[in-house]
């Protein structure tokens, strides 16, 4: 269970005890003294490759700060949709829609809707459940073979149409997301996006808001690269394998319910910034729920924060 902070989009976990709402204040118990977010700072112009942790102990505009600590992740495994980017309702679903449209099958999906057809894992997998549910347009084809092939078409023109959003950056990243990322690659933290998105899509996401630079260092694991997708944990234990890292030694960001349960199932540390369509999702589970990572000087937590997570496990 978590501490919740009324006057702070923070939630801090309590070593799973019983959840307490505070009306302005945070206090947490000796042995969680710990559990506290630091700031940072750049130390060099060349934010890649130099990242200096700097702290102090505070409590500012409802974040609490901290001294850094001195374990950090070895990995820090991101999902894309929702974490780099809010990118689905005026992306994905515009997408989507656009796609249905060319196509001629009479199919648009509406905010709220597209909404409950995020609980489905992957583009496809979202598409054949609800056509499936619904029924098939009439100038879909009838065998499931046929059909699996249909799908896949309709998906590829939709990553073609959203690519074009991406790359004319109409869609921009998440505040923190380049600060952590910074940090983390300056400290020598392995970094990855694992998503359930079409591997392209992620990719173009990495490469044209984050820059080639950073591209360069981030590994991808999206799309079908894993047979099942979130909330399986397979995709984020192929992560760890690839990267040559302990799960236990992994800080997951994630921004929904089945993202947070598949980092759970690895074995891994999660931390949830809530996005436009998961705000009111469940995540009692989580290590910690922010509303964004956040920049300076309304920044929720940075690197040395997710270490602290990591120390806190070690000791308890």
């Amino acid at each position: 269970m978590a501490l919740r902070v009324s006057s702070s989009p923070a939630i801090f976990p309590s070593q799973r005890r019983a959840a307490s709402i505070l009306p302005s204040t945070l206090t947490l118990p000796n042995n969680n003294s710990s559990l506290l977010s630091s700031s940072s700072a750049i130390s060099s112009n060349d934010r890649t490759k130099s990242v200096t942790l700097r702290s102090k102990t505070s409590r500012r505009n409802g974040v609490v700060t901290c001294s850094a600590s001195s374990v950090l992740p070895k990995a820090l495994l991101f999902d894309c949709d929702g974490v780099l980017v809010d990118t689905e309702k005026d992306g994905h679903r515009i997408s989507f829609n656009d796609t249905f449209a060319e196509k001629e099958l009479g199919v648009t999906w509406d905010v709220d809707l597209y909404g409950e057809l995020l609980k489905i894992g992957g583009g496809k997998e979202r598409m054949t459940a609800y056509f499936n549910k619904v029924g098939w347009p009439e100038n879909a084809p009838k065998t499931e073979e046929e059909r699996k092939e249909f799908i896949a078409g309709l998906h590829k023109r939709k990553t073609e149409l959203f690519m074009v959003l991406i790359e004319k950056k109409l869609l921009p990243l998440r505040p923190g997301v380049e600060k952590l990322i910074d940090q983390a690659l300056g400290n020598g933290v392995k970094v990855a996006v694992c998503s359930t998105s079409n591997e392209k899509a992620v990719s173009a996401i990495v490469s044209c808001l984050l820059g080639p630079e950073r591209a360069e260092q981030i590994q991808i694991f999206a799309g079908d690269v894993v047979p099942r997708k979130k909330p399986d944990p397979a995709i984020y234990l192929l992560a760890a394998d690839t990267l040559g890292v302990d799960p236990s030694s992994c800080v997951v960001v994630e921004d929904s319910g089945i993202g947070l349960a598949a980092a759970k199932a690895a074995g891994m540390t999660c931390i949830v910034t809530k996005s436009g369509y998961t705000a009111d999702e469940n995540f009692s589970n989580a290590d910690a729920v922010f509303d964004c990572i956040g920049d300076p000087p309304e920044e929720r937590f940075d690197l040395a924060f997710c270490g602290s997570l990591l120390e806190k496990q070690y000791v308890s």
